[in-house]
């Protein structure tokens, strides 16, 4: 099924893909022949989804067709004409470049909401944007084929699309911003180890390893899991005691919901 039965536009085309099986729902970047290079097209879609996700669904797996999970943005789109190329951007007021690529965020963001865990199965290339997609899902489980770079540096940008902040609470401020001003590859060993992967599997075992996370997940109160997400995303920007108010305010709301019905 496609999200809320919608969207005219054939999968093939617009380049993502969405399937959903119960409480677990599969965004699939499907442009395997560019290593599934990104477009304003493809966010534009992903943004879509995440509007038109049924309340149900607990589990977001993201996922790339073929051999890799996104080579980044499209550069014949970003070098093109369009209305979307850096050529376009850099043309538009301060103002108004800076909603276009807030409105390019979204496509990525949605991905960290409390209301839904989100697993990125890696394989092969996550470049720039592919990074950063793979960034901003909860957890990442890595093929060992698997390599990360933050490559905007490359064309003299910077990465601009939710990436930043995780990288830096997951590796340090020091060691991000070796990893974004190199742009250097990160093997799937580096990656688990300085913290970036939630786990590596050979390639053949990724897809039983993500369901396997996934039904994991499920087998947890929903409730329970929203709040536990809450609390470690906010974690960072508390105080000890500002995080200690944060988790009785969450227990007694999982009190309330599990037994206040019953009193």
């Amino acid at each position: 099924m496609t999200a809320a039965d919608a969207g005219p536009v054939p999968a093939d085309e617009v380049g993502v893909r969405y399937e959903q099986d119960g409480p677990v729902a599969t965004v699939t970047l499907c442009r395997p022949g560019v290593l599934n290079a990104q477009t304003p097209a493809m966010w534009t879609e992903l943004g879509n989804i995440s509007r038109k996700l049924p309340g149900g669904v607990r589990v977001v797996i993201v996922r790339g067709e073929g051999r890799a999970f996104s080579a980044g943005l499209d550069l014949s789109v970003a070098k093109g004409d369009g209305d979307s190329s850096l050529t376009r951007l850099a043309q538009l007021s301060a103002a108004e470049c800076a909603d276009r690529i807030a409105g390019f965020q979204t496509a990525f963001t949605w991905l960290r909401s409390p209301s839904i865990v989100t697993i990125a199965a890696v394989q092969g290339h996550a470049i720039g944007a592919g990074f950063q997609l793979a960034l901003n899902c909860d957890m990442r489980i890595l093929a060992d084929d698997a390599r990360f770079s933050m490559a905007e540096v490359a064309l003299g940008l910077v990465p601009d699309l939710g990436g930043t902040k995780r990288l830096t609470e997951l590796v340090g401020p020091s060691r991000a911003l070796e990893i974004c001003v190199t742009g250097r590859r990160i093997s799937a060993d580096e990656a688990d180890r300085i913290g970036l992967a939630t786990a590596v599997v050979p390639p053949a075992e990724l897809d039983g390893a993500v369901s396997d996370l996934a039904a994991a997940v499920l087998a947890a109160d929903g409730g329970a899991v929203a709040e536990i997400k809450a609390l470690l995303a906010g974690a960072p920007l508390r105080s000890y005691a500002e995080q200690d108010r944060a988790e009785r305010e969450a227990q007694t709301r999982r009190l309330s919901d599990l037994l206040g019905a019953g009193e």
